[in-house]
C-alpha cells in the first residue's frame, strides 16, 4: 500500500468513525463501500481498509458483497462503561495531591464557562468535546499514566453515548452545568468520598447507569500519590 493509500485510508477511517460516533450512521444502518467512497472523496480500497479496522474495533459488522451494518453499544456495555469511568475518575481524584486538585479545579472553572457558552449556542458537538476533556481531567489529576491510557481507550465509547443522548443533554443543560460545578467544588475540597457519590449520580443522569454497587470508601483507600 502506498503512502497515498495510507493517507486516504486514515482519512476514510476518521470520516466513517466520526459519522458512526455522532449518529450520522445509526446503529442497524447498512453502509456500502461505493457510497462511502463517493461521500468521502476516495477510492473503495481505503474505505475497505477503514471498514476492516472499524470491524476490529466493534463498530460495524461486514457482510461481504453487501456492505456493513453499524453496531451500537448494548445496555450492558453502556453500564460497564459507566462503571469503568466511575472507578477511574474517582480513584484518580482520591489519589491526587492537593496542589494538583487546586490547579485542575481552576482549569475546570474555565471549562464550565465554555460549556455554558456551547449550551447557549445549542452546539452539542462542542459541549461533548468540552465535557470529555472535563472528565478526563479527573484522571489526569491522579498522575497515573496507566490509568489515563485506559481512560483514553474508552473515549470513543463515551463520545458515542453522549451523542446518543444529544437531545437529553440540551434538555438538562442547567442541571449538567450545576453538576459539573458541584464536582469541581468537591475536587477542590478533597472530599473524595462525596466526589465519588456525586460522580455516580452524574453519570447515571446522562443515561449511563453503572452496574456496580461497590462502596465509595473502597475507591479512596489507596495511599496518596507521591509528590516527590
Amino acid at each position: 500500500m502506498t503512502d497515498g493509500d495510507l493517507s486516504a485510508s486514515a482519512r476514510a477511517y476518521a470520516a466513517i468513525r466520526d459519522s458512526i460516533l455522532d449518529g450520522t450512521h445509526a446503529p442497524g444502518e447498512m453502509v456500502g463501500e461505493a457510497n462511502l467512497a463517493a461521500a468521502i472523496g476516495v477510492s473503495r480500497t481505503p474505505v475497505r481498509a477503514a471498514l476492516a479496522r472499524l470491524q476490529d474495533e466493534g463498530w460495524i459488522v461486514i457482510y461481504p458483497k453487501r456492505g456493513a451494518i453499524v453496531q451500537g453499544l448494548s445496555e450492558r456495555a453502556i453500564a460497564e462503561l459507566g462503571d469503568a469511568r466511575l472507578i477511574l475518575e474517582s480513584t484518580s481524584v482520591g489519589r491526587a495531591p492537593a496542589a494538583s486538585r487546586e490547579r485542575l479545579a481552576d482549569a475546570m472553572a474555565a471549562s464550565i464557562e465554555r460549556q455554558r457558552a456551547a449550551f447557549a449556542a445549542g452546539d452539542v458537538r462542542e459541549f461533548i468535546e468540552l465535557t470529555l476533556r472535563f472528565h478526563r481531567g479527573f484522571v489526569e489529576a491522579g498522575g497515573n499514566t496507566v490509568l489515563l491510557d485506559l481512560y483514553d481507550r474508552m473515549s470513543d465509547r463515551q463520545r458515542f453515548v453522549l451523542f446518543q443522548a444529544g437531545d437529553r443533554l440540551l434538555a438538562r443543560c442547567e442541571e449538567i452545568i450545576s453538576e459539573h460545578q458541584a464536582l469541581t467544588d468537591l475536587l477542590r475540597s478533597g472530599d473524595a468520598a462525596s466526589f465519588a457519590a456525586a460522580l455516580r449520580d452524574h453519570i447515571a443522569e446522562t443515561g449511563v447507569k453503572p452496574l456496580s454497587s461497590f462502596g465509595f470508601d473502597g475507591i479512596t483507600t489507596f495511599p496518596p500519590a507521591s509528590t516527590a
